[in-house]
């Protein structure tokens, strides 16, 4: 179970960024559902879509009280919208090895920047902010095991964009879990539309990128792509 989640594109303007896509798996096995999404620079607005795979949210880390109403365990409120996320089944990646798997950002950036170039675009340049939003994205995927352009905090990519303190333009976002390497997220990247439509963009100018690997989750790698341009 392979997955590209819809990708967000976001204009600094009124007007909502929009792409559609299908977010079916990068390689057989797994069939999503065709969807669309728009999103508010301002976080006001939530992805909206059609036939999203839902799962029920995991409260197994809910604070209990022992006697006398001690707490033991710390509950983090997931503040993710219902329905804006996808978890794997049990074991649905059991059978790949991700022992060699490992993200080469310099490498990463030549590999897009060779594709932009084929299709006549300006290369991206590694931007540290863009980095550190992808990166935490990547963690709080992570954390709950699922893919989703909404953090548990309920922030969307714009919101983990500026809390960096870069100060976008434009910025959109390519997210894939289960993937082995760069190569292999990429390509399901450019055979998705909406995904490819982001690698391409045209206004683009910097880009951030991020693998945080959980051998003890489902999807175990989390890969994100934030593709920005200032103001």
């Amino acid at each position: 179970m392979y997955r590209v989640a819809l990708p967000v594109l976001l204009v600094a303007s009124l007007a909502l960024g929009a792409c559609s896509l299908n977010t079916g798996a990068i390689s057989s096995g797994y069939n999503g559902p065709s969807e669309s999404a728009s999103l508010s620079p301002r976080g006001s607005s939530g992805l909206t879509g059609s036939g999203t795979t839902t799962a029920s949210i995991d409260r197994s880390s809910r604070s209990s009280l022992s006697g006398g109403g001690t707490q033991v365990a710390a509950y983090t409120p997931d503040k993710a919208p219902r329905g804006s996320f996808e978890k794997a089944p049990r074991g649905a990646l059991s059978d790949r090895d991700y022992t060699a798997t490992a993200l080469n950002p310099e490498r990463a950036r030549d590999l897009i920047n060779q594709y932009r170039a084929e299709n006549g675009l300006k290369p991206l340049k590694l931007n540290p902010a863009l980095s550190e939003a992808a990166k935490a994205h990547s963690r709080d995927l992570a954390k709950w095991d699922r893919i989703s352009h909404y953090g548990s905090d309920g922030s969307n990519p714009w919101d983990r964009v500026k809390r960096t303190g870069y100060k976008p333009r434009v910025a959109a976002e390519n997210v894939g879990t289960g993937q082995v390497t760069f190569e292999e997220v990429l390509r399901g990247w450019k055979e998705s539309p909406g995904h490819n439509k982001n690698l391409l963009l045209a206004d683009g100018r910097e880009m951030g990128l991020a693998l945080v690997q959980d051998p003890k989750t489902e999807f175990k790698s989390f890969w994100t792509l934030v593709v920005g341009t200032s103001m």
